[in-house]
């Protein structure tokens, strides 16, 4: 177990910007150099992660606060919430990791990485543009001089700039 809290970076972007894919190859770009990768989904309109009818899901219906399913492989956890909780409120739950990555929290005070393709939104301006927690932009095009830009499949340069910012 670590003692300090691993780093957080939230993957921000607008819709359809393909956070959920860059995530997806960058975890084991940043596993390739033996590291431990925790995710966190910002969810704004609530979810259930259980199947409707299935033990925890019945489990949680009937007022469970906390239910929690586990195997020799995996641990789901669904958790009642009187807030939205902080990324780094969530460290606790896995404190093995080396960093946490999360998808949304574009308003969040963590260290960001935009995913920002101007022909799908438009052309409008990158959303962190003006944000001094934005780290670097993942882009097929140039668009802010203050931050270091990555091509939208540099997953191994990001991975490298992560490890090194953040000494792992």
């Amino acid at each position: 177990m670590t003692s300090k809290t691993p780093p957080i970076v939230s993957v921000v972007g607008y819709s359809g910007s393909g956070k959920t894919t860059f995530i997806e190859k960058l975890i084991p770009a940043l596993s390739n150099y033996g590291l431990k990768v925790a995710t966190i989904k910002h969810d704004v309109h609530g979810f259930e992660m259980d199947k409707p009818g299935k033990d925890s899901w019945r489990h949680k219906k009937a007022g469970a606060v906390v239910s929690v399913i586990s195997s020799a492989s995996k641990i789901g956890l669904v958790m009642d919430a009187d807030h939205d909780h902080d990324p780094k409120d969530l460290t606790r739950l896995f404190p093995s990791v080396n960093i946490v990555l999360t998808e949304g929290y574009k308003n969040n005070p963590h260290l960001k990485l935009e995913i920002f393709r101007p022909e799908i939104t438009a052309n409008k301006a990158p959303l962190c543009a003006d944000d001094p927690t934005l780290l670097a932009l993942i882009t097929n095009q140039r668009a802010l001089q203050s931050v270091p830009h990555f091509g939208l499949n540099d997953f191994d340069g990001v991975a490298d700039f992560l490890i090194n910012h953040f000494k792992l």
